[in-house]
């Protein structure tokens, strides 16, 4: 094979597994482990000389799929031999989670799930401890549960992470009927509280981006963890899927959960970070997942981020980084609303519909707490309303809807045409100058990317990280930060750590 062909021609050579004798498990062993090799430096090669992360990915795990089946056919063809298996004695092999995704990182684990007939007979275990031992001499890292389908039924009934795991599932090996069997009776009897889920995942998601620092403009984020990175994306596609039923992120625009330009900035945000990722375990030859100052070096010039004047490849880099995980939290709220004002829509018959529970508060509707316009074309008509709707969130500690921040977005350049207009900036000095929350004004209008907008001298530096040890956050940021510790001092509340300061602040 030629060493420029795509990655998606890279296939694992099974043929001396198949070859090997019942009884040389030292053979077959060496023969598992060459095809592998042969895989993995393949699709490296291919990779770091400019190949799809995505066809990279799909690439390992269809060769997995072909080692993990050689190595089972060998088993129940040569080691197992059962000239007619009983009904217990068949069983399938189910890839789970990322494995089930068919998109594996370089140095991913597996995860296996072995099902079984609700009766498995020794057969059953002899094979699966068998492949086990043999992935695992080979240096796979591979998770694994054996279990029937009523075990993953009810386990998945009750158990968040079981459910999540058979949310994106595959055969690989065996029996059809029963994996065929399993989807039936997940989806029908467990997966009918979506409410339910979609509170648990983003519960799941705050524990975690309490872990690993929640703030997506971290110096130094974990790509797959952290806030922003591909396990919130992940968790955002869980989420919906479970929901909709749907195969993929395209059925979400079909159902209109998704806008054709939303779904073009998802797989955007899952292209780089997937991309990011694979250049980040290769880089480091293992499954490293913190982009350190180090890393980001490395990282930045093997995706092509050159310096230019005035700016280094690697602060370019990392800037896509943060817009790109700020894509992910904003997608999050959208799917989120969505699913939300299905859940809340009353029945056709019922006295709730025929009354609205919703108000008027200041010129917008408050529904559940959020703000929203109550006409769609109220920004594009009046732009300086985009400015107006954070100050009364401000004013009155609410929320914006997803739904007003999705037509923001879409009325984005509007604003350029309010820089200069009275009214906009004194709500804008308003919300600086607030006695209440600042920051968090602030911060709410640059998530909103509407800041920027607005101030264009801040907008150079929104997402730009400061290249050194020093500074914690990129500085956007810090200078919204700086605000609030500004009012805190004016406030007194710092003046038992800060008496000096809170008191010159203050007068």
């Amino acid at each position: 094979m030629d060493a420029l062909s795509p990655v998606t021609e890279v296939i694992a050579d099974i043929s001396e597994i198949r070859a090997a004798e019942a009884d040389d498990r030292a053979g077959l062993l060496a023969a598992a482990k060459q095809a592998w090799a042969d895989v993995e430096e393949k699709l490296e090669t291919r990779f770091l000389a400019g190949g799809s992360a995505f066809e990279a990915m799909e690439a390992r795990a269809t060769a997995q799929d072909a080692i993990i089946s050689a190595l089972l056919d060998h088993a129940a063809e040569k080691v197992f031999r059962a000239a007619n298996p009983s009904t217990g004695e068949r069983f399938a092999v189910i890839a789970v989670g990322g494995y089930g995704r068919g998109l594996q990182a370089p140095y991913s684990d597996i995860d296996l799930l072995f099902l079984t007939p609700y009766k498995r007979a020794s057969r059953v275990e002899q094979m699966v401890e068998h492949t086990l031992y043999l992935l695992w001499d080979m240096g796979m890292k591979v998770g694994h549960a054996t279990r029937s389908v009523d075990e993953c039924v009810r386990l998945a009934k009750t158990d968040m992470t079981i459910r999540t795991s058979l949310l994106e599932e595959r055969l690989v090996w065996g029996e059809a009927p029963l994996w065929d069997e399993l989807r039936q009776h997940f989806w029908t009897d467990v997966v009918n509280d979506a409410g339910a889920f979609m509170a648990a995942k983003l519960e799941e998601r705050q524990v975690r981006h309490d872990s690993f620092g929640d703030s997506r403009y971290m110096l130094e984020p974990n790509v797959k963890e952290g806030k922003g990175g591909l396990r919130d994306l992940h968790a955002l596609y869980w989420i919906a899927k479970h929901h909709y039923a749907v195969g993929d992120v395209e059925d979400l625009v079909k159902l209109g959960v998704l806008t054709k330009g939303e779904r073009r900035r998802f797989r955007k945000a899952a292209d780089f970070l997937y991309t990011t990722r694979c250049h980040l375990h290769y880089w480091a030859g293992r499954a490293e997942e913190r982009l350190t100052f180090d890393a980001q070096v490395q990282i930045a010039e093997r995706m092509g981020y050159a310096d230019r004047p005035h700016v280094r490849g690697v602060e370019r880099f990392m800037k896509h980084y943060y817009l790109t995980a700020k894509t992910v939290g904003d997608l999050t709220r959208i799917i989120c609303a969505a699913l939300e004002a299905e859940q809340q829509k009353p029945s056709r018959f019922s006295f709730s519909r025929l009354v609205e529970w919703k108000r008027e508060l200041e010129g917008f509707t408050l529904s559940g707490g959020r703000l929203e316009p109550t006409e769609d074309n109220a920004f594009r008509e009046n732009p300086s309303e985009i400015l107006r709707i954070f100050a009364v969130a401000e004013q009155h500690d609410l929320d914006i809807h997803p739904g007003a921040l999705r037509l923001i977005r879409r009325d984005i350049k509007r604003i350029d045409t309010i820089r200069d207009d009275p009214e906009a900036n004194r709500l804008f000095l308003e919300m600086l100058t607030s006695d209440k929350t600042p920051a968090k004004a602030l911060g709410r209008l640059n998530e909103a990317a509407v800041l920027g907008r607005f101030v264009p001298d801040f907008g150079r530096v929104v997402a730009q990280m400061q290249y050194d040890m020093y500074h914690t956050f990129t500085v956007d940021e810090h200078t919204i930060r700086a605000v609030g510790m500004l009012r805190q001092l004016e406030s007194g509340k710092l003046k038992d750590v800060a008496p000096v300061a809170s008191s010159v602040v203050g007068q």
